[in-house]
């Protein structure tokens, strides 16, 4: 089960909706679907807000520590109450998956994170769980840091935001568990369209039929007009 649920991302409005708040994204939708309005915490160096849960509360946390020392902010809280690794979840966003794509994982490296990075160190710690947000990669190393503090395009935007509805489905699995089955529900892929049926040429039985009542044609065919008489040519040369 989850206690902590943290979005990691940079504060003030310049980089608002940028690619690398894309954790802060889902932790504001967990807060809108909970009804537990995010506020500031000095003593926790961000943004927080509790729920109570059956089994206990549940935290949100958005650090405005800026991205290099988000582990200050998750460290704080998660020591000060208590909250094993094992019971965080953090959402970030992720160059090696494609915008639009999502996954989760327990542990692991950084993978060059900033973020990640931090707050491993903080914990002492990788092994804490992570929703790994996509946002596509642009392609040259040299260019990721500009990259991720840009906004991007709608379609973009939509694809992660498409993910995070999706995420949100898995919400009270990923709060109460078996995080095994909060997994399948978040790599689920979405239902696809079914293509449209294309119309198909009516039946020959069909074709038959309707020719049959059309007057002047039998038996499926045209009865054709009869052909005028054709004069035979003159005889200029009788007893031939």
């Amino acid at each position: 089960m989850i206690r902590l649920m943290v979005g990691l991302g940079n504060p003030g409005a310049e980089y608002d909706g940028t690619r690398h708040n894309a954790g802060f994204w889902f932790v504001d939708e967990v807060a809108r679907q909970l009804k537990a309005p995010l506020a500031p915490d000095r003593a926790y160096f961000g943004m927080v807000a509790r729920t109570s849960r059956p089994d206990g509360p549940l935290w949100l946390l958005e650090p405005m520590t800026f991205m290099n020392l988000s582990g200050k902010s998750v460290s704080a809280l998660a020591r000060f109450f208590k909250i094993a690794p094992d019971e965080i979840l953090v959402a970030h966003d992720d160059l090696d998956l494609a915008s639009g794509q999502m996954k989760m994982k327990f542990g692991g490296s950084h993978a060059g994170h900033n973020g990640l990075r931090d707050i491993q160190a903080q914990l002492g710690t990788p092994d804490f769980w992570r929703l790994r947000l996509g946002i596509g990669h642009p392609g040259i190393k040299s260019e990721v840091s500009g990259y991720v503090l840009r906004r991007p395009p709608v379609s973009e935007r939509m694809a992660v935001d498409e993910c995070i509805t999706q995420a949100l489905g898995a919400l009270d699995l990923l709060i109460d568990g078996p995080m095994d089955r909060a997994m399948m529900k978040i790599h689920a892929r979405p239902a696809q369209p079914k293509p449209a049926a294309t119309q198909r040429p009516p039946a020959l039985s069909a074709v038959a039929s309707a020719i049959a009542k059309v007057p002047g044609l039998q038996d499926g065919a045209a009865a054709s007009p009869a052909a005028p008489a054709v004069p035979a040519p003159p005889n200029d040369k009788p007893g031939r």
